[in-house]
């Protein structure tokens, strides 16, 4: 049963990451489950089984998360953005008692209060940055493009790692969210036609940025361990203005044109939804 709830969550992981706006990092705070998997990420080649065992569940759901519901969640979020849009702004703000049960009792206030609007500005300033979106990046294949896309990897991979910060908005901004998804979506066409030619195209362009992710994942990983052993409440006093000022981040990037009475009352369900979905994985 843990097994298949921990599919469940990294399902939650994996199409969090593809939605501008939307942090991975915030989702794996949301559920109780972020500084166990930072640990285990630093611990692989210490307790490769262990480790192993710990995250398989999570990569499985998170495979199926980005690569069998990316193109649904875009369609819900072309169709239905506000109804979207707030079921994960309910997922975050299940999270909360989560957060603020870590930074509880914490004897450096106002140090603490820094670190929390600190977090928050960041992740407003990124969004309205990312309001002026890049044009889309030429995908032409070469030795540059090559080490371009392991650099998309590795800050994508930071970004995502880190709670409230959306690597899908930061790839968006620098104009390779677009190339990157629709790399995705047709690879998974191109398996299901059993294309092997354009297959090889995607893999092409998808394993270097691979490569970059994973990179990016492990010194980010260890940069947040330190944080959080050192000075934890601060730590998670920082993440929590990263996480509270997500909701924001997302509601800039929903599109209100043409909002309902049915709609509100729709967005009003999923944020509740969203709300008890992120206290039960929580548990």
């Amino acid at each position: 049963m843990n097994f298949i709830l921990d599919i469940l969550r990294g399902v939650v992981i994996g199409v969090a990451n593809i939605i501008p706006g939307v942090s991975g990092g915030t989702m794996m705070v949301s559920m109780g489950i972020y500084d166990k998997i930072i640990g285990c990420i630093n611990n692989l080649f210490k307790s490769i089984k262990s480790s192993i065992r710990t995250l398989l569940p999570y990569l499985i759901g998170m495979a199926l998360g980005i690569f069998g519901l990316a193109k649904l969640i875009t369609v819900c979020l072309d169709r239905f953005p506000l109804p979207t849009s707030f079921m994960f702004i309910g997922l975050i703000f299940g999270s909360l008692p989560i957060i603020l049960k870590r930074i509880k009792g914490d004897r450096n206030g106002k140090v603490s209060i820094i670190a929390l609007l600190c977090g928050f500005v960041l992740v407003v300033g990124l969004q309205i940055l990312g309001a002026g979106n890049g044009s889309d990046a030429s995908m032409n294949m070469n030795v540059g493009l090559v080490v371009i896309l392991f650099l998309m990897g590795v800050i994508a991979s930071a970004t995502m790692v880190i709670p409230g910060v959306s690597g899908s908005m930061m790839l968006m901004l620098l104009g390779y969210y677009n190339p990157i998804v629709g790399t995705i979506s047709s690879l998974v066409d191109a398996l299901i036609a059993r294309d092997f030619g354009a297959i090889l195209s995607c893999v092409g362009i998808l394993l270097p940025f691979g490569i970059g992710v994973i990179v990016g994942i492990f010194a980010i990983a260890k940069l947040i361990e330190v944080l959080l052993k050192k000075y934890p409440s601060q730590t998670f006093s920082f993440i929590l203005g990263l996480v509270v000022a997500s909701p924001v981040a997302i509601l800039m990037e929903t599109g209100f044109a043409g909002a309902t009475v049915l709609m509100v009352i729709i967005s009003i369900v999923t944020f509740a939804a969203g709300f008890v979905v992120a206290l039960k994985l929580g548990e």
